[in-house]
């Protein structure tokens, strides 16, 4: 009788996200090299320019969101209450460019981790995603507000 293989986890399933990112720990390094770049990129002062000037708020945040949508512990519920990702950012103008740069600087944050190539690729595509959506719920509340 042969041994039951055991096929690798996908990424998206269950917490194999939340693991290949290195946990909490992992998050956080993540969201903390994203705001340095933030912070030290000129391309991205619009960006920058979109948080509050203690940026500590906005750190705690982000990493603590990554951790539940990545299949992690919800510590973002558990500090800040529910989440509307798109709806959060509808009070700021925010367009194309913005979504590009977000996802540019993120991209860099994730070269400096030590992911797999497929999961900053996965990572990538699925940030994607509520970027796009975000900068559609901007874009209709900025029509609505000047309607």
């Amino acid at each position: 009788m042969s041994e039951p293989t055991t096929l690798p986890r996908v990424y998206g399933d269950g917490d194999a996200s939340f693991q290949a990112a290195g946990g909490e720990t992992g998050l956080w390094l993540l969201v903390r090299d994203f705001y340095r770049l933030m912070n030290e990129t000129p391309r991205f002062a619009r960006l920058r320019g979109m948080h509050p000037a203690d940026i500590e708020v906005s750190i705690d945040k982000l990493a603590r969101f990554l951790c539940g949508w990545l299949g992690g512990p919800p510590r973002y519920s558990e500090k800040y209450g529910p989440i509307r990702l798109p709806m959060v950012h509808a009070h700021l103008p925010i367009v194309v460019q913005d979504r590009d740069d977000w996802l540019e600087c993120m991209r860099q944050a994730l070269v400096l981790q030590p992911f797999a190539d497929d999961f900053r690729e996965y990572l990538m595509i699925q940030f994607a995603r509520p970027a796009d959506r975000i900068v559609t719920v901007c874009a209709h509340a900025a029509t609505r507000r000047s309607g």
